[in-house]
């Protein structure tokens, strides 16, 4: 079951304990694979993802350097693991624990692989903090939420 945490501009979509958030691309970043999890999650279709470029869910707070780094550590053969903030379809977001690699068919590097999955509260507020910080140090927009 998937729960909403909700305040008055932000609606946070929780992964469930359970769950593994699954997904498999082309080399250039094209969903090819999406298990249920992944739509139920994002809020998609599966045909709404197939063909479509795994950024259809990069949220806004997500500074560019985690991706230009997350590139370069999987074009050269390694695995990367980070914190990754997404977008949902209806603009709702959700946080995830992220493990991608190379998926390899006799010793040639075919696709990549996406494994998701919950993180705690506290790592999710220490990351966007972090994000934040980046996103402001690059020049990047920041969103600012003032309580009155």
């Amino acid at each position: 079951m998937i729960e909403y945490r909700e305040s008055e501009f932000l609606v946070e979509t929780e992964v469930p304990e359970d769950e593994l958030i699954i997904s498999r691309t082309d080399l250039s970043g094209k969903i090819t694979y999406a298990n249920e999890t992944f739509c139920d999650i994002s809020g998609y279709h599966e045909n709404e993802l197939i063909g479509k470029s795994h950024n259809i869910v990069r949220h806004p707070d997500m500074p560019s350097a985690a991706f230009a780094d997350l590139w370069s550590t999987i074009q050269a053969g390694k695995q990367w693991t980070g914190i990754v903030k997404n977008m949902r379809k209806d603009k709702g977001f959700y946080w995830v624990e992220a493990i991608v690699s190379g998926v390899y068919k006799n010793g040639e590097l075919v696709e990549y692989k996406s494994l998701r999955s919950p993180i705690s509260y506290e790592i999710k507020l220490k990351y966007q903090r972090l994000y934040d910080k980046m996103r402001a140090e690059n020049n990047e927009k920041v969103r600012k939420i003032i309580y009155e």
